[in-house]
This record gives structure tokens, sequence and C-alpha cells, in this order.
């Protein structure tokens, strides 16, 4: 939204802002984009550039529109992520050096599992399993049961198992 409202002008960013609103306000996905290119098209006369940006980005930009809305309001945004993002970076950065490649995957690791399991846990939770299945084929999603270790404490370590497509904390005996 800011590179789009950069070549706005400071005068019609406001209006251009209300514009581009109207899409992101749809409730499918083929509607946000028509009213996508309909204000692109509208736009297009008084700041082409402006135009161009916008049909190259609708792809992009209205990606988040294929998943049910229980979704939308958590996928729009990048805050999350990019939260994700600084905190590993600073706890990276605590470290310095890595002595070996597994080092720095066993940190960040354990950061990414410590992420997943708060959001597992968050009241507001927005990626169930129930409303994952609205979009697949499958009737049943679930994930594959890891058969490495037993009980619920986790140790420091980070290991792969066979029957599961990432890696896995393993698990005190």
């Amino acid at each position: 939204m800011r590179n789009v409202l950069a070549h706005a002008g400071k005068s019609g960013r406001r209006v251009v802002s209300a514009f581009i609103a109207t899409a992101f306000a749809q409730e499918t996905p083929e509607a946000a984009s028509a009213q996508w290119r309909s204000v692109a098209d509208q736009i297009r006369p008084k700041v082409p550039k402006l135009a161009t940006i916008m049909d190259d980005a609708e792809e992009d930009v209205l990606a988040y529109m294929t998943f049910p809305k229980e979704h939308r309001a958590k996928l729009h945004s990048t805050n999350p992520i990019e939260r994700l993002n600084g905190e590993i970076k600073r706890r990276t950065e605590v470290v310095g050096i890595f002595p070996n490649d597994e080092a720095i995957v066993r940190l960040v690791g354990a950061l990414l599992l410590e992420q997943n399991d708060e959001w597992a846990v968050q009241r507001a939770r927005y990626m169930t399993l129930e409303t994952m299945a609205q979009m697949s084929d499958d009737p049943q999603i679930s994930l594959p049961r890891c058969d490495v270790g037993s009980g619920n404490e986790r140790d420091s370590r980070l290991i792969h198992c066979p029957n599961c497509p990432v890696w896995t904390a393993s698990v005190k005996p």
C-alpha cells in the first residue's frame, strides 16, 4: 500500500487509499479482482504509473482473498511474520558467531517451535485444521504422527523424523 500511495502524490493519497480499500472490502476473490481493476482503470488517466503498478501487483495483493474469510483478517497483514523475523534476528545477534550450521538450526528451530506452540494455544486461533479443511480436496486433513521419542519435555536438539516433512524437537526419554 505504501508503494502505491507514494505515486499518488500528497493531495491524492486519501482518495487513492479509499479507492483501493473498496477492493479489500469485497466478499469474493472475483469481486475483489474486478474492483481492483476498476480502481486501476479510474486512476489510469491521472496517474498512469500508479495504475501500471496496480496491474502488476493485483495477483500478489489479492492472493489472501482465496483463503476462507476467517483467515483473511490475519493473512492480509505481514505483521506476525515480521515480528517473528525480528525475534529470530534479535536472538541470533546475541549469539554472534555460531560454531556450526547445526547450532543455528537448533536455535532458530527452537524459536519456531516456541512460536508455533504460542500460536496453537492462542484464544483467537485462525489456522485450525477445521478451517484449513475448507481449502482442501482431502476430506481428512491431519499432520503426520512423529514417532521420535516419547513424553512432552523438549530437549534442545532438533532431529529429522523420516515420517515428518519438518524438523522435530527431540524429546527426553
